[in-house]
């Protein structure tokens, strides 16, 4: 492998989503970019094969997975430079009906999935003394939003855990990078409702529509494209100093501002958003 050249592993990248144009972006500023997806999401990504764009299977919710995957990498690439931790499922519904199946596969997927691969691969970067771990967060992980309880609270987690990592990892020369998306355009919308399907709130009857557009919120016509979002995120990843923090992504300033207000603020936005306005 050409020492010029920065390995790239990027987990998440079937197509229709922000893993695929990571690739691309990554790619176009001349890494090796290992795209790594589950086996059945592998065709996803024959468009996107050539000598800078390499397929890999991997399953970040199994620890043999991730050992295969780190192992063929580091024994054909010799290293991995940079880590993207991109791999994520929606989970929405209310918390307290939401079953527990579903909220326990959107923390093994967005949480665990990505401490999984840190683990991985950081042993590697810092015997090398250098490496760059990027873990993909949320804005709603700061500001927590209705009928989305459960993939907030991963995000949450990941903002948690990465700051600790930055600060753990700080003296092995290792960079920890924490981005939060906004409103992304994605296939996460679409994968979101199917997912929901046509469930049958007790509780909450009669609030199906509202649940079912908190699903696919993300995606207005106002979303930011994914190549420009990850085109950004690559160029600032990749620039010599390299920020601890990426927000970026329509919407993303609106819940800056709410992220500072008080919380009855909060409160009242999101009630008046959602349909939670009115006593039952």
């Amino acid at each position: 492998m050409d020492d010029n050249k920065k390995v790239v592993l990027i987990t998440g990248c079937a197509k229709g989503g922000i893993g695929y144009e990571y690739c691309k972006a990554f790619a176009d500023h001349g890494c090796h970019v290992i795209a790594s997806d589950l086996p059945d999401r592998l065709s996803d990504l024959s468009n996107l094969q050539s000598d800078s764009i390499e397929p890999l299977e991997l399953d970040v919710t199994s620890d043999q997975s991730v050992a295969n995957a780190t192992s063929k990498i580091l024994s054909t690439c010799g290293r991995i430079d940079i880590l993207i931790n991109n791999a994520g499922i929606g989970s929405t519904g209310p918390l307290a009906e939401l079953n527990l199946d579903a909220i326990r596969r959107a923390w093994e997927v967005n949480t665990l999935g990505q401490l999984r691969m840190v683990q991985a691969v950081a042993p590697h970067m810092v015997s090398r003394r250098s490496g760059r771990i990027v873990n993909i967060g949320s804005v709603v992980g700061s500001v927590p939003t209705p009928w989305a309880g459960s993939y907030c609270a991963s995000k949450a987690a990941v903002h948690a855990i990465s700051d600790a990592l930055r600060v753990e990892l700080r003296p092995f020369g290792v960079d920890v990078i924490k981005v939060l998306p906004g409103s992304v355009r994605s296939n996460l919308g679409q994968a979101n409702e199917k997912r929901l399907g046509r469930q049958g709130w007790r509780l909450y009857k009669g609030f199906e529509d509202a649940i079912a557009e908190r699903a696919r919120a993300s995606q207005g016509k106002n979303a930011t494209d994914a190549g420009i979002f990850a085109r950004h995120v690559a160029q600032k990843v990749l620039s010599p100093r390299p920020p601890r923090e990426i927000v970026s992504g329509h919407m993303a300033g609106l819940f800056a501002v709410l992220a500072w207000s008080p919380v009855w603020v909060r409160d009242w936005f999101f009630a008046k958003r959602f349909g939670l306005d009115k006593k039952l």
